[in-house]
């Protein structure tokens, strides 16, 4: 581009406008904006209420006046009744860009089926490109980043800026398909400074010492600091984070003398005998203000306030009506009949939680109970640990979308789901970077991409001892990285790879993973899930071991960590291998639930297995 582009955001929402609701999917937008296209700037924000009008006037404006060269919408998208935004845009541009829309669509969809029912306008006004964004925050984001690619080029289009039209058509007429939707910016397509060696004289040794697993997950947690960031998110959204502080209980819980039966508040002192039923308490009810007097009851239900001078709850099972009311719908006088005693099924006053009292710790992970622990406190809000930021990819020339028709010789990538699966399982959100081809320049591209986004990144293949496999060399040659290790005696997963390195004043972690399926999934439960973990501050990071009994036989030289089927049976647990234990077989890790250990060449009856799933009985 010859010059910057010009952004205008307008958020339409009715809440946001009148003040009842904090609008943060525009500032978001801004921010993202100059995180995804550092030279260019937001020249306009606008907050509008849903008025069909009041829209088309801001665009029109905008747009007629040479102000924006985009304009960004985020509100106004959905089925209720004053969602207009669709329909304002359509009555402005004068051409549809309907590309932008259907990519939107089509990539949202692969994360909610709800997608379906996206109604985004996406055209042209003037020299003005206009795009409907979805009103949440996360949507409106992800939904800029699906077609960030296209939009400098829309611009270039509209402003008939030749030269860089020519550059780019020229770079996507020469690039291969699969490498089509790479970033076109200078810095992330400049050639890789690594050289691709003759076959011929190519190492045939590994550079990099054998490490055993534990020395490997030693070497990174040694690398990796766990995080001191921090950041508030509401209760409701809390679950499976790590609590970054120790929440305390600001009032007692119950705050109030409450009955733990349906039945009758008495003083145990006037023991068994008739009693006057003066009132009845429900749950919710104010206390009673009057004292209990001797020979009076106040009929009580689970949950109600006892009232002053009650020292007792007796059930209702525990006593006979004597007398009823004319009408014989209200009890009069019941007898006690078993002996109540002082204190007898009533919660006192912080007896469940005291005041001031350590109720959750920092460092937990948010269970169920503690989101209903926090509810019970009135703890909207908690601060929480943040996480780091995933990104995904695959590598291999002969790697294809699962969606592609196969040529001789390629494959369907199965890797990068399974990991992607694996991470969300765990309560991670991994974003997808893409496939690379086996190119030092591709290869520097992706990750040049991968890392401006993302605290760690996770790829699978490249890092073996192939004539392709230019990954680690890639990082030490392009990005200065630090390679800690490159082998791991383990099987699967020898060449598992783990790099560090300096990216914008953050220390970056890499993962590359072995190009086998199955390596792939054992190495990331092995190495990558503790890792997240741990960066998390989470105080328990790695799976649980357990011993088993079994027979399991390992005849290659390495440990061997054997897919296996764990259950209790009769009060023991047991387990069976999941089948054919080569490292291409994914089928062998469907029915898994535990890794076992097994030495090779020693025959053994108990192995210890990592669970990182549930076990059936």
């Amino acid at each position: 581009m010859t010059e910057a582009i010009r952004f205008g955001i307008i958020t339409v929402s009715d809440t946001c406008f009148n003040g009842t609701k904090v609008d943060t999917s525009g500032p978001r937008l801004k921010k993202e904006v100059s995180e995804i296209f550092p030279s260019c700037k937001v020249v306009e924000t606008a907050l509008v209420e849903d008025e069909l009008e009041k829209i088309k006037n801001y665009l029109e404006t905008w747009a007629d006046n040479g102000i924006c060269d985009v304009i960004l919408t985020t509100g106004g998208t959905g089925f209720a009744e004053r969602d207009v935004t669709p329909e304002a845009t359509r009555q402005v541009i004068q051409k549809e860009a309907p590309g932008l829309a259907y990519t939107m669509i089509s990539r949202s969809l692969q994360t909610t089926e709800m997608a379906m029912l996206s109604r985004a306008v996406c055209g042209i006004r003037k020299r003005t490109l206009i795009v409907n964004l979805p009103g949440s925050e996360k949507g409106a984001v992800e939904c800029l980043g699906f077609i960030k690619r296209g939009i400098p080029h829309a611009v270039d289009l509209l402003k008939s800026f030749d030269e860089n039209i020519k550059a780019v058509h020229s770079y996507m007429q020469n690039k291969r398909p699969e490498d089509r939707d790479k970033k076109i910016e200078k810095d992330s397509i400049s050639p890789s400074k690594v050289k691709m060696d003759s076959v011929a004289t190519r190492s045939r040794t590994s550079p990099y010492p054998m490490l055993e697993v534990d020395e490997a997950n030693e070497v990174i947690l040694k690398e990796c600091s766990p995080t001191l960031e921090t950041e508030a998110v509401h209760f409701e959204n809390a679950l499976h984070r790590v609590l970054a502080e120790d929440v305390f209980a600001e009032e007692p819980v119950p705050a109030f003398r409450a009955s733990i039966k349906d039945g009758y508040a008495v003083r145990s002192s006037d023991g068994c005998g008739n009693r006057y039923v003066k009132e009845v308490a429900a749950a919710g009810d104010e206390p009673f203000k009057d004292e209990l007097k001797e020979g009076e009851a106040i009929r009580i239900s689970t949950g109600a306030a006892v009232p002053a001078g009650a020292d007792a709850v007796v059930q209702v099972e525990d006593t006979t009506v004597v007398e009823t009311s004319a009408d014989n719908k209200s009890e009069v006088i019941i007898s006690i009949n078993s002996l109540p005693k002082a204190g007898q099924d009533i919660r006192e006053i912080g007896s469940d939680v005291p005041a001031n009292s350590l109720v959750l710790k920092k460092g937990d992970r948010i269970t169920p109970a503690h989101v209903g622990v926090m509810a019970m406190l009135g703890k909207l809000e908690v601060k929480v640990f943040k996480r780091p930021s995933i990104g995904v990819l695959s590598t291999g020339n002969e790697v294809k979308a699962p969606g592609d028709q196969l040529k001789p010789g390629q494959i369907r990538d199965s890797n990068k789901p399974t990991l992607v699966s694996l991470l969300k399982k765990y309560h991670y959100e991994p974003v997808d970077c893409g496939t690379v081809m086996d190119d030092p320049t591709s290869v520097k591209a992706v990750l040049h991409e991968a890392f401006s986004k993302n605290d760690v990144v996770i790829s699978s293949g490249g890092v073996s001892m192939g004539e392709f496999d230019v990954l680690k060399r890639v990082l030490v040659e392009d990005f200065g990285a630090e390679i800690h290790f490159g082998r791991v005696n383990m099987k699967p997963g020898k060449p598992t790879t783990f790099a560090t390195f300096v990216y914008g004043e953050k220390l970056k972690k890499f993962f590359g993973l072995p190009g086998n399926p199955v390596s792939c999934g054992v190495t990331c439960l092995l190495f990558v899930i503790p890792t997240l973990r741990y960066l998390e501050r989470s105080t328990i990071y790695q799976f649980p071991v357990i011993n088993v009994q079994g027979s399991l036989i390992n005849r290659d030289s390495r440990p061997e960590y054997q897919r296996v089927q764990v259950k209790v049976d009769s009060g023991y647990f047991v387990m069976k291998s999941t089948g054919n234990q080569i490292s291409s077989r994914l089928n062998n890790l469907v029915d898994a639930n535990g890794l076992a250990l097994v030495i090779s060449h020693q025959k053994l009856t108990n192995f210890n297995v990592l669970l990182f799933d549930e076990i059936s009985c």
